[in-house]
C-alpha cells in the first residue's frame, strides 16, 4: 500500500457536480438534482463472519498469518473497542440501518427472528436514492423472500447467498461436499465433525442468489464475493458506488482448501482453529488483491474503506485477553476488529479506544458522502466523522445498550449497558473496562452508585426500543408478482423445535397471503428408508398424502387460500413421529 500525502477531508476543492434520475424509492430523503455537492466518495464495506478480536496479528497472534490487515491498521485508524451485536443478523440489521436491532423487526438469528420489517430504510436504500450504485455479495441474513431480499432493500446487484451461511439448511440443495470426486477437485478434506444432515451447498461451487435467481458459480466462495465485488467496482468506476462486502467465513462449518490448511495443520493447532485461520488467511490474501484493484483503478484517494467482525469468534480460541466468545455480553462476545481508512486519512495512522458500534457506521457515511437521512427515521447511532478528522476533539460520553434473547426480550436477561469505563452485564455484574479489560473483577458491590445508574439508564433505552414495534413476529409474504413461488425453509421456521436445525426438527412458518386464490404446495425433503405421510395444514385447511420410502417430494395441488396472515405448517409422518420437510414451495396458480 502507498502512502499518502494528507490531504483536507471533504474539501470544498473537492467538489464535484453529480446529477440522478428519478430515484424516489426513499421517502423523506432529497435525490441529487445537478447542483455542486460535497465529494461523493466511494464506500467499500467489508463485514467477515465470526472472526475475533484476536484473530488477526495485529492484536498479538503470532500464529495467524494477516499481513494485509495489519498493514492496513497500521497505516490507517483503528478503533480498539469497537462494539457490535454478539451474533450474526442483529448487527446486520444495525450497520445497514444505524438503529439499534429490536427496532428493526430483527430478534435473533434463525426461528423467524432474522426478517427484517419490510419498511425499515437500509443505507443501500439511502445512499441509491442519492445517486450512488450499489452492490452486494456475500451474506445478507435479513430475510431470503420479497420484499426483504437485498434488490428489494437499496441494492442494484445482489450475489448472495440465503439464509446464515452456507451449508445451512435454508440454502438450495448442491451437489454435496461429501462426494470423493467433488473434494478432490477443491483439494479440502471433509471436517470429521460435520454432521450428514447439514446442507449440501457448498463453499466450493456454491449455489447463489444474483439479483434473485439462483446461479451456480465457480470456486471457493470467499474468493468469489471479492471477485464479484471487484468487478462491479471496475464496471462503476466512473460513477459513486457503495459497496456491502459481508463474507460468509469464517463461520462454520469449517471449510478451505489444503493449499490453506496446511500450514496452520502443521503448526499443531486443533483442527478447527486451523481451519478457521486458514479460512481468514484467505480473506487477508482476497483483501490484499481488492487494494491492489483500487489502486490500479485509481480509486483509493476516492474510496472510503472500513474492514471489520460482525460478532466474538465461534469457539474459544485466542482473543487478545477478552473474556468469552460469539453470543456471550462479555468482551469477547461483541468486541470486534474494526479498521477504517478515509480520504484525506491514509496517512493518518493512529489508534483510538473511544466506545463506538455498529450503528455509527450509517450516520458517518451519510456524513461523509453528503448523503440525506430520511425524514421521519430516527438513528440511534452517531457519526464518527469528526473523531475521525480529529482523536483530540472533546467527544461526549455516551452509554450504548446491548439486548441479546432469541424471540421477545427479556429485561435484564442477556444484555449490557456500556459507557467508555464501565460495563454493567445482566443488571448486576459491573466491570471497569479500563483497568479490567479481562473482565475478572466484578465490583458492583463497590459501587452501587455507578449500577443504579447505568439500570436506570438501560430500562429507558429498553421500554423504548423494545416498544418501537412491540416485538411482533414478521410474516414472510407469499401470491405477489415479485416472487413466485414463495421457497419456505427451516431457516424461517417457528416453534420449540426449530432452534437448532437437526434430522429431528420441527417447525411451522408464518405467512402473509397478498393475493387469495389456487395454490399449489409441494414439500420437499431427503428420501427417506420407508414410507412416510406428508401433512399439510394451512390455517384451518389440512390435508395429508401417503408417500412410497423412494419419494423426494410431495405436491398438494389446487388449495385454495384467502389473503391474510395465517400459519403453514408441513411435515411428515414416520412410525408415529413427526419431523420437518426441507423446503416447502408456495406456488401461486392463478393470476397475480
Amino acid at each position: 500500500m502507498k502512502k499518502h500525502t494528507r490531504r483536507g477531508f471533504l474539501k470544498k476543492s473537492g467538489e464535484v457536480a453529480v446529477s440522478t434520475g428519478a430515484l424516489s424509492f426513499l421517502p423523506g430523503c432529497g435525490s441529487i438534482t445537478g447542483h455542486e455537492k460535497k465529494r461523493r466518495y466511494n464506500v467499500i464495506l467489508i463485514l467477515t463472519d465470526d472472526q475475533g478480536y484476536g484473530d488477526v496479528g495485529c492484536h498479538g497472534n503470532d500464529i495467524i498469518k494477516t499481513p494485509n490487515l495489519d498493514r492496513f491498521a497500521l497505516e490507517n485508524i483503528e478503533f480498539t473497542r469497537f462494539y457490535v451485536c454478539p451474533t450474526c443478523a442483529p448487527t446486520r440489521a444495525g450497520l445497514l440501518t444505524g438503529r439499534y436491532h429490536h427496532r428493526t423487526g430483527i430478534q435473533g438469528v434463525m426461528s423467524g427472528e432474522a426478517l427484517i420489517n419490510p419498511d425499515e430504510i437500509t443505507i443501500a436504500e439511502m445512499f441509491g436514492n442519492s445517486g450512488y450504485t450499489t452492490g452486494i455479495f456475500g451474506k445478507w441474513h435479513l430475510g431470503d423472500n420479497y420484499p426483504r431480499r437485498p434488490m428489494e432493500k437499496g441494492f442494484f446487484e445482489s450475489v448472495v447467498h440465503n439464509g446464515g451461511g452456507l451449508s445451512q439448511p435454508s440454502c438450495p440443495p448442491g451437489k454435496g461436499y461429501f462426494d470423493p470426486e467433488f473434494q478432490k477437485k477443491h483439494n479440502f478434506v471433509l471436517p470429521e465433525y460435520i454432521p450428514h444432515w447439514l446442507g449440501s451447498n457448498a463453499y466450493f461451487d456454491p449455489l447463489l442468489q444474483h439479483n434473485g435467481q439462483q446461479e451456480q458459480y465457480k470456486g471457493y466462495c470467499t474468493d468469489i464475493f471479492f471477485n464479484e465485488a471487484k468487478t462491479f467496482i471496475e464496471k462503476h468506476r466512473a460513477e459513486p458506488f457503495f459497496v456491502y462486502l459481508p463474507l460468509n467465513a469464517p463461520h462454520a462449518p469449517e471449510f478451505v482448501s489444503e493449499d490453506y490448511l496446511a500450514p496452520y495443520r502443521n503448526k499443531g493447532l486443533d483442527d478447527k482453529t486451523a481451519r478457521c485461520y486458514a479460512m481468514i488467511t484467505n480473506i487477508d490474501d482476497n483483501f490484499g488483491r481488492l487494494i491492489n484493484k483500487l489502486e490500479e483503478l485509481k480509486l483509493e484517494e476516492n474510496t472510503i474503506l472500513i474492514f471489520l467482525g460482525d460478532n466474538g469468534p465461534q469457539y474459544l480460541r485466542y482473543n487478545a485477553g477478552i473474556r468469552d466468545r460469539k453470543g456471550s455480553f462479555y468482551e469477547g462476545g461483541f468486541r470486534v476488529p474494526c479498521f477504517m481508512r478515509f480520504p484525506g486519512m491514509m496517512d493518518g495512522s493512529r489508534k483510538t479506544d473511544t466506545i463506538a458500534a455498529n450503528i455509527d457506521i450509517c450516520p458517518t457515511l451519510l456524513e461523509a458522502c453528503d448523503v440525506g437521512k430520511p425524514a421521519g427515521v430516527k438513528l440511534d447511532g452517531m457519526s464518527l466523522l469528526s473523531l475521525l478528522e480529529n482523536s483530540s476533539i472533546e467527544w461526549p460520553a455516551r452509554t450504548l445498550f446491548f439486548q441479546g434473547n432469541n424471540g421477545v426480550p427479556e429485561k435484564y436477561n442477556q444484555c449490557a449497558a456500556l459507557t467508555q469505563q464501565y460495563k454493567l452485564v445482566n443488571g448486576k455484574e459491573l466491570y471497569d473496562i479500563i483497568e479490567d479489560p479481562s473482565e475478572k473483577n466484578d465490583i458492583s458491590g463497590n459501587h452501587p452508585d455507578i449500577v443504579a445508574k447505568l439500570r436506570s439508564e438501560y430500562e429507558k433505552w429498553f421500554d423504548d426500543v423494545v416498544n418501537t414495534r412491540g416485538q411482533e413476529p414478521q410474516y414472510i409474504y407469499v401470491g405477489t408478482s415479485h416472487e413466485n413461488p414463495v421457497i419456505l425453509t427451516p431457516q424461517d421456521w417457528r416453534g420449540p423445535r426449530s432452534r437448532f436445525v437437526s434430522e429431528d426438527s420441527l417447525g411451522y412458518w408464518l405467512i402473509d397471503v397478498r393475493s387469495s386464490g389456487t395454490y399449489e404446495i409441494t414439500l420437499r425433503f431427503k428420501k427417506k428408508d420407508k414410507p412416510v405421510i406428508a401433512h399439510l395444514t394451512i390455517g384451518d385447511k389440512s390435508a395429508s398424502q401417503e408417500c412410497g420410502k423412494e419419494a423426494t417430494s410431495v405436491t398438494f395441488d389446487s388449495y385454495n387460500i384467502d389473503t391474510g396472515k395465517t400459519r403453514l405448517d408441513g411435515w411428515l409422518e414416520i412410525d408415529n413421529k413427526s419431523i420437518g420437510v426441507d423446503y416447502v414451495d408456495v406456488r401461486k396458480l392463478d393470476r397475480l
